[in-house]
């Protein structure tokens, strides 16, 4: 089996040689490419490793079976993805950031009232 670069051979303590990451030092960044879903890159030290990871993910056999350290890699990149996306969405929001809960209702109240102005003009005329 090919090792890429997220991953190295190590012996452990009783002796067997086993794969485990390299680093669970990765970057996750999510962009918008015209779609639906974002598109989401891995970067470790500057350095786009998005192909490693998605080899590593939907390569057979499962990583589970055969990296010792997968599942806490695999819950460290799930936040940072998550975060990632979060941040992207909160980018193209227009929901104001700094208020407080009930002045956010008030806001999104106010939102839907000038949003259906267009229809209540429409519906009087007709």
């Amino acid at each position: 089996m090919a090792l890429n670069r997220l991953l190295r051979e190590t012996i452990d303590e009783e002796g067997k040689t086993v794969i485990k990451m390299k680093t669970f030092e990765i970057d996750v960044i999510a962009k918008s490419s015209g779609g639906l879903a974002p598109t989401l890159i891995y970067l470790q030290n500057h350095q786009d490793v998005t192909d490693d990871i998605r080899a590593i993910r939907f390569g057979h056999p499962s990583p589970y079976s055969y990296i010792e350290d997968y599942d806490q890699f695999q819950k460290m990149l799930y936040q940072k993805e998550e975060q990632a996306i979060n941040d992207l969405y909160n980018s193209f929001s227009i929901r104001p950031k700094n208020m407080s809960t009930g002045k956010q209702i008030l806001w999104s109240f106010g939102v839907l009232l000038i949003m259906s102005i267009p229809f209540l003009v429409a519906l009087f005329i007709f």
